[in-house]
């Protein structure tokens, strides 16, 4: 594959296209792979072995861009690893999407992989336009056959498409939205670029009900329900919708700046006294929304849950003198602090102050003579915190999840490892149900818009909620881990850092939750170590922006 060459249409004929040293210009249907030619199988030879070869590889591309592109579906699926999901995929470019003219300029490979550019035009009812994306395919060789072949996957197409995706070309399904912040502000992915995701997924659930009128597009369907359409290309615009979300833009440009600052990062922004979603942003912004839909071990940002366990169960309180020794033991298993530190004679509130894994796993030890060790953080977790229920925020969200646990599990489950999974919404909205007082779910549009029934739980005990605010304002002090962080955030103010080991990461996760008055956040930035190094700066700069 020489770098440079293109296949195009030229006047209803394919033909390939040279830049500089070529392939020339000629017509390439004598040369399509699996005639006489050098790459086949002539009678009575046995199947080629072996990996394919630079030769091989350009050739069979080569074919198969060149078929693809002059609109001959069932030649280019024959010259794929399988046809059978080949053809309809490539038929549908040009009668589904719409595809009238098609020009691929194909790049050098690496290995057996060659990149390649489409440039298209979409003609549809009298409109019509360029549509240009990259793509990429791989060259295996056939099993039975032994020849070179496409390795198919719906990707090669489009490297949006998955296998249950359609590209299609039409009158869109529902009217573009003009979704707008609290105060009304237009919010658009071009200003805001963690939003275009969830503007997508505002779209395609209440467009209809925002009033909005379809134009023409081309779209990869999802074929989920819980998936939104993707939008490629507009021949004509609707007439948009008007949707007003919970969004702050201010906070929501705080937050997108903060995250840009690392290449894994995710955080969200709450309202404790109404559960308003103010910002939502990942790092890098396009694409899946770690923010609201990861599902990573959240570290010692759960010690806010198992003290309220604590409490609630009267195993201790914020005063109560609690063992933070070096290193701990749970069934036969060694658990230990950060560089071993151990506390002499500390409270509950200097062990989370300083966040001692041990006194967290130590000092349970009543609740495992009771049997319900394994059990109580997940039963906490969601009548206290709503973690476990299902949320209706208006946009796909994992809600976190506290499974029941045994063995040391258990033991690693106090300090979020082990088997529980949260995101950035999860972990804001710990901070939120502490400085409210009791959870209030999440929400990014009204329930009445889709008419969406949203999770409750009861309050915090008295008791429990003063305890948390207390040993959460306490972190925030001289000595306690998010006191640098947290400085200069006005007061009231809390916080919890975690750090969340992963298996074959060399940095653990940096995690890190807090509130500031009526303003709550959470965020992991991945790899980012310690939780106030990373994590911790990103949550100050969207509290104080609030």
């Amino acid at each position: 594959m020489r770098s440079g060459a293109k296949v195009a249409i030229v006047g209803g004929v394919f033909v390939v296209v040279a830049s500089g040293v070529g392939y020339g210009g000629y017509n390439l249907w004598s040369g399509i792979t699996g005639g006489s030619t050098s790459v086949g199988t002539r009678a009575g030879e046995a199947p080629k072995s072996g990996p394919v070869t630079p030769d091989e590889v350009g050739t069979a591309a080569k074919d198969f861009l060149a078929a693809w592109a002059a609109g001959e579906p069932e030649r280019a699926a024959q010259l794929t690893d399988d046809p059978v999901n080949a053809g309809p995929a490539l038929a549908g470019f040009r009668s589904h999407a719409s595809v009238s003219a098609a020009e691929i300029t194909p790049g050098p490979a690496t290995g057996t992989t060659v990149p390649f550019t489409v440039r298209a035009t979409v003609t549809y009812e009298g409109l019509s336009k360029p549509l240009t994306y990259s793509s990429r395919l791989t060259v295996v060789r056939g099993l039975s056959t032994g020849r070179p072949l496409v390795k198919w996957q719906p990707s090669v197409l489009h490297p949006k498409l998955t296998a249950s995706g359609t590209l299609r070309t039409g009158s869109s399904k529902t009217g573009p939205v003009k979704a707008v912040d609290r105060n009304g502000k237009e919010l658009t992915a071009e200003k805001y670029p963690s939003l275009g995701p969830v503007i997508d997924q505002l779209r395609s659930r209440y467009g209809a009900a925002a009033g909005g009128k379809g134009g023409v597009e081309t779209v990869i369907e999802s074929g989920s329900s819980s998936v939104p359409d993707t939008t490629l290309l507009v021949l004509s615009k609707g007439e948009p919708g008007l949707l007003r979300t919970t969004i702050d833009a201010g906070v929501q440009a705080a937050a997108e700046k903060a995250v840009a600052a690392y290449d894994q990062a995710a955080v969200t922004a709450i309202e404790p006294s109404t559960g308003a979603i103010r910002a939502v942003a990942n790092s890098p912004a396009q694409g899946f929304n770690t923010a609201f839909q990861g599902k990573q071990a959240p570290g010692s940002t759960m010690k806010i849950v198992t003290a309220a366990m604590m409490m609630k169960h009267g195993v201790a309180g914020p005063d109560t003198v609690v063992e933070c020794p070096p290193t701990v033991s749970w069934d036969g298993y060694p658990i230990q602090n950060l560089n071993k530190f151990q506390i002499k004679g500390g409270t509950l509130t200097e062990s989370f102050r300083r966040s001692c894994n041990t006194a967290f796993i130590k000092a349970i030890t009543p609740l495992k003579a009771k049997g319900i060790h394994n059990t109580a953080l997940g039963e906490t977790a969601r009548d206290s915190f709503g973690i476990g229920l299902t949320w209706s925020v208006g946009v796909s969200t994992e809600d976190g999840s506290v499974p029941e646990s045994s063995g040391v599990e258990t033991a690693a489950s106090y300090i979020g490892q082990g088997r529980i999974t949260m995101n950035a919404l999860n972990v804001a909205s710990l901070s939120a149900t502490v400085a409210n007082g009791g959870f209030l779910q999440p929400y990014l549009v009204p329930a009445s818009v889709g008419d969406r029934e949203f999770a409750t739980t009861g309050p915090l005990a008295p008791e429990v909620a003063s305890g948390l605010k207390r040993m959460m304002r306490a972190a925030t002090a001289p000595g306690g881990t998010a006191a640098e962080a947290m400085a200069g955030v006005p007061s009231p103010k809390g916080a919890k850092t975690g750090s969340a080991e992963v298996d074959g990461q060399g940095t653990s996760n940096s995690w890190f939750t807090g509130y500031s008055g009526d303003l709550a956040a959470g965020a992991v930035v991945e790899s980012g170590g310690h939780g106030a190094d990373a994590a911790g700066r990103v949550v100050t700069r969207v509290l104080k922006a609030g």
